[in-house]
């Protein structure tokens, strides 16, 4: 599906974690804030390089540890108010786009597009 961007995005993470398939990462405090974003959770390499914001549908959390069941990345999309982008999937209010201009892929909150 087709997106129209109704509001700008830059994002505040420019090292996101990104981990592949079977990586064990310590699991955090799960995301609370006022957009109510459900389902995250704050997860750190255990070699402490990177961190992040991880879907909790992605890990099989055991204690304070947890295990990625697919490839992902926290990469944010910086766009522009009007830009025009392709959402490829959706979790927990947030969409995985690619950029038409470009072919720039990251995440994006899905309340700052419109269909």
């Amino acid at each position: 599906m087709y997106y129209k961007v109704a509001e700008a995005h830059e994002s505040n993470y420019p090292n996101p974690i990104t981990i592949k398939k079977g990586t064990k990462v310590k699991v955090g405090d799960k995301y609370n804030g006022p957009e109510n974003w459900e389902k995250w959770r704050y997860c750190y390499t255990l070699d402490n390089r990177t961190e992040g914001w991880v879907p909790e549908q992605l890990l099989v959390i055991e204690n304070e540890y947890g295990i990625i069941l697919e490839d992902y990345t926290a990469k944010e999309l910086n766009v522009e108010k009007n830009e025009i982008v392709k959402g490829i999937k959706e979790l927990n209010g947030w969409l995985w786009c690619v950029k038409l201009i470009d072919n720039d892929e990251g995440w994006l909150p899905k309340e700052k597009l419109r269909s």
